[in-house]
């Protein structure tokens, strides 16, 4: 029944343990900053995601990279050659090519390996809104979905997967296109902080702009209280770029309301965080879209 792995990449920012636990397999993806490449790896074996955001706060620049066609061909030709059938949940098209270049590469790899089972899902989420549906999608798997239930589950649920986030230094969004160099210097100086999610295509957008850090909560909380199903069951996922007082402060607002089973906390990796910059926090939970 099992006899599949889940695979997703490492912008996905599940924590080393939850990967552990339930042996999802992870692609590696680039950055490089201060001149030097790195690859990011869920147990940060080349470069703490501590020290990565330190060299953005001394003002370094970081740039991210997609995965090869090598990588993906390397990479899941281990799986398939030790029997194995994959199941790929992978970062939005709407926000990187990766998803379209593991196309054409698990095309090539299904002709060789005919027997067996290669799915690929566009997740049309990024970081922990990725890592929230990998993440059910393995509790799921360990309830004894076949490889083809799961995959119906996570096309039939992707949209489910409900990611809110807010950043405070609006310089990293500027270079990404997102905002203006305007409004990145007038945010910055009210404290002005955008609130983004993905859309239906899987794009970036920002949903509306709040201002201060109370605000931040406030809203996030109110999302998972309109938009989240069935949360007394759920386990949700808080995310943060170097700010663990302020996600433990969402925690603990969560808590005192009695409202999910369990909360994960999850630091914001180099690829995400290269674009989103330190101070990001986020809040992933499953639910329904409310208009």
């Amino acid at each position: 029944m099992n006899n599949y792995v889940i695979v997703s990449d490492a912008t996905f920012d599940l924590p080393y343990d939850i990967i552990k636990e339930y042996d999802i397999k992870v692609i590696p993806m680039g950055f490089h900053i201060d001149n030097v490449e790195y690859s990011h790896y869920p147990d940060e074996r080349e470069l703490s995601i501590e020290e990565f955001y330190s060299k953005l706060k001394a003002g370094a620049v970081s740039q991210t990279t997609q995965i090869t066609p090598s990588i993906y061909m390397d990479f899941m030709g281990e799986i398939l050659k030790e029997g194995m059938d994959i199941l790929y949940i992978a970062f939005s098209s709407g926000l990187s090519g990766t998803y379209n270049t593991s196309q054409i590469v698990l095309r090539e790899l299904q002709e060789e390996y005919p027997d067996r089972k290669i799915y690929t899902i566009d997740s049309r989420c990024a970081s922990i809104g990725e890592g929230i549906l990998v993440l059910n999608a393995a509790q799921m798997k360990r309830k004894g979905l076949s490889i083809d239930e799961l995959r119906e589950w996570v096309e039939q649920n992707k949209l489910r997967a409900r990611h809110w986030f807010t950043v405070k230094d609006l310089f990293h969004l500027k270079r990404g296109g997102r905002i203006s160099s305007i409004e990145a210097f007038v945010g910055t100086a009210l404290k002005i902080r955008p609130v983004l999610s993905t859309d239906d295509a899987g794009k970036l957008v920002v949903i509306s702009k709040i201002r201060g850090s109370r605000a931040e909560l406030d809203f996030l909380l109110s999302k998972l209280e309109a938009e989240g199903e069935d949360l007394a069951s759920q386990t949700v996922i808080i995310g943060h770029g170097d700010d663990l007082e302020q996600a433990k402060e969402l925690e603990t607002m969560i808590l005192g309301k009695n409202l999910v089973k369990d909360i994960i906390i999850a630091k914001i990796g180099p690829i995400i965080g290269t674009h989103t910059g330190p101070g990001m926090l986020a809040l992933t939970f499953m639910g329904r879209k409310c208009e």
